[in-house]
């Protein structure tokens, strides 16, 4: 019978740089209020408990020493390894082959509800399917961020790690006939145990965190329950998508991969799961984006209401609503009533601290929690907000009276304070200015309100906001315009181009036919794209207050597949689409950036990149219909 014990043992050591797994060797498991990273290894290096912002329990991925981590993997020196979710859900497989079998571990997170709590579970089943399987498996926490130690308790039945404010217990999977081993040997804040499992076999355990009762053995027919459960929300949820388009398989992962990283007691959507993964290696553009970003989530409404995902998109309305209303009662300072980024349940703590303990990602340092750019001034968050809540309108989703008031009070303020500089969306650090993507989306935020009005009814200083609407309009032509490149600029004064201005026919400032916007369009294929990957800027032309570089943004190249469709160039778009998708993972999944080399960088998986994907392939999908219907 297999064998499932705590015997003495000790974690290997890693110490190389080359120890770190590449970022986009992960794939994501979650309950919808936390989120967990499994590398191809079977070594869970990220874990934040009880909520996406919360301290990493499991943070070996910034630091290999001092991270902690949770291993499953073969004890055999050599195997090769493959990874895929099980088909329709965001359960994961990691199949290891060796020389005497092959076997998988299976890890998932059963979903929790709305109801926020501290209570979640990391199920890791362990089968045999091929031969013979020995497995190791290595438990090693290290709680808040590895500053706060812990204690270790074993039972007959499982075992319990300790630390002030968190419990996690682990509980055996494995039948009453099973071989009992040896316990470890008192002192040890680690575990680590062996399983042999014969062809059929399986077994596992279950980590829980802020258990309810002492750690206790579960049998194997409930373990297949918790699996089957998984499998049954996953389907029925993904069930709901509507796409039929061409690229079924990359939208559809991105639509479960963005369902993942939404808090469901809030609504809210996280950047990533991750902190600190960084932009350039060994470089400082290392952020934390555990957070919501007003942006961010916007854009999460029309690709969620695109598929059919109204619960969703009907969640995250309330919580930019309940921001609204909130932040409409506040003073306002330089930052606007709005900010940038809050916490997933709407809190705008954020302060920003560095980890001095901790290397970084292959030496990637300073690793940052927290986010100072909370308190940036970045006009285009009211564009966004207002353009999401007039979409979710068009859909059949309301803004109650409550809400349009505060928007009211929101818009009062922006016509006060739209003409002056900001960080602008990329969140530089190198001063204010006057972006001409803030002045843009401060122009929708205008029209849109004007056009909520006219639908829904209800008062407004309609004179006041078209006055503005137009001042800035004006502006943009006049002074975001740069006449001997025939393009539009990052910012006034500049000759800088921005790829964050392929959204300028997108949310209709200007017609994509515009010959002003062709030229834009075709200074940016010269500039900013290279083989079809897109930067966002030049920095050493437009410098950001950061040092280093860093690779093609993922994001701006799906934004660049959906300006070339709108541009009639679909041959292109299409072709740019297709070999985007060769970058992602081998999951489907993507980080910010890409480097040279086609290798990931940055934060994983990003929201704002899948949420691009999946409204790049729908308004994609759209031109070549028309295109094929009209006989082109």
């Amino acid at each position: 019978m297999p064998c499932l014990g705590w015997p003495h043992g000790t974690r290997r050591k890693r110490v190389m740089m080359d120890d770190y797994p590449l970022i986009e060797n992960h794939g994501l498991i979650g309950d919808l209020q936390t989120a967990a990273l499994v590398s191809t290894d079977g070594t869970i290096d990220w874990f934040c408990c009880p909520r996406f912002d919360s301290p990493s329990v499991f943070g070996a991925l910034l630091d290999r020493e001092k991270g902690g981590h949770f291993t499953a993997r073969p004890s055999a020196k050599t195997y090769t390894t493959k990874q895929l979710y099980f088909p329709d859900t965001a359960i994961l497989v990691t199949r290891f082959m060796t020389e005497a079998g092959a076997g998988e571990v299976v890890d998932f997170m059963p979903v929790t509800g709305t109801t926020a709590t501290d209570r979640h579970c990391l199920v890791r089943m362990l089968r045999c399917v091929r031969g013979s399987m020995a497995f190791e498996v290595d438990i090693a926490p290290r709680f808040d961020y590895g500053r706060k130690p812990h204690e270790l308790h074993i039972t007959a039945h499982g075992a319990v790690f300790a630390s002030e404010g968190l419990e996690l217990a682990v509980h055996p999977v494995r039948e009453p006939e099973d071989e009992r081993l040896l316990s470890m040997l008192s002192g040890d804040r680690d575990l680590h145990f062996e399983l042999t499992l014969q062809a059929g076999q399986q077994r596992g355990l279950i980590m829980e965190s802020s258990p309810d009762g002492p750690p206790r053995e579960i049998r194997v027919a409930e373990f297949q329950r918790l699996f089957e459960e998984t499998i049954h929300f996953w389907r029925s949820w993904l069930g709901q998508s509507r796409y039929s388009g061409r690229w079924r398989e990359a939208v559809e992962r991105s639509a479960v991969t963005l369902k993942l990283m939404t808090y469901a007691p809030s609504g809210a959507l996280v950047a990533a799961p991750t902190a600190g993964l960084p932009e350039q290696l060994g470089g400082e553009r290392n952020w934390d984006y555990r957070f919501t970003w007003i942006r961010d989530a916007s854009f999460s409404v029309y690709a969620l209401l695109g598929l059919g995902f109204k619960e969703e998109a009907t969640a995250f309305i309330g919580w930019l609503r309940d921001r609204v209303k909130e932040e409409a009662r506040n003073d306002a300072d330089s930052t606007g009533p709005l900010n940038v980024m809050y916490r997933v349940d709407g809190s705008s703590d954020l302060v920003e601290e560095i980890l001095e303990h901790w290397e970084g990602y292959r030496g990637s340092a300073p690793v940052r929690i927290g986010n100072g750019a909370a308190n940036q001034l970045q006009l285009d968050v009211y564009g966004e907000a207002l353009d999401s809540i007039y979409f979710a309108h068009r859909r059949g989703i309301q803004l109650d009276n409550r809400g349009w008031t505060s928007l009211l009070t929101l818009l009062d303020w922006l016509v006060d304070h739209w003409d002056q500089p900001g960080e602008g969306l990329w969140e530089t650090r190198g001063g204010r200015q006057n972006f001409t993507y803030g002045r843009v989306m401060s122009w929708v935020a205008f029209d849109r309100a004007l056009r909520l009005s006219s639908a829904s009814g209800r008062p407004a200083p309609r004179g006041r906001w078209m006055t503005e609407r137009d001042r800035i309009y004006e502006q943009v032509l006049a002074k975001g315009w740069d006449r001997e490149r025939k393009a539009f600029v990052q910012h006034y004064g500049s000759d800088v181009l921005d790829s964050s201005l392929l959204r300028m026919p997108t949310v209709g400032f200007i017609t994509p036919d515009d010959p002003m916007w062709k030229s834009t369009l075709d200074a940016m294929d010269r500039e900013l794209v290279s083989d079809s990957l897109v930067y966002r800027y030049n920095p050493e032309a437009s410098p950001d207050g950061l040092r280093g570089s860093e690779g093609t943004f993922s994001l701006c190249t799906f934004m660049y597949v959906d300006a070339l469709a709108r541009a009639g160039r679909t041959d292109q778009a299409r072709l740019v689409l297709e070999k985007m998708l060769t970058y992602a993972n081998h999951l489907g999944l993507y980080s910010e950036e890409i480097d040279l080399t086609g290798r990931q960088l940055g934060n994983f998986p990003q929201a704002f990149t899948h949420l691009a994907l999946i409204d790049a392939a729908i308004t994609l999908d759209t031109y070549l219909t028309r295109e094929r219907e009209a006989g082109k």
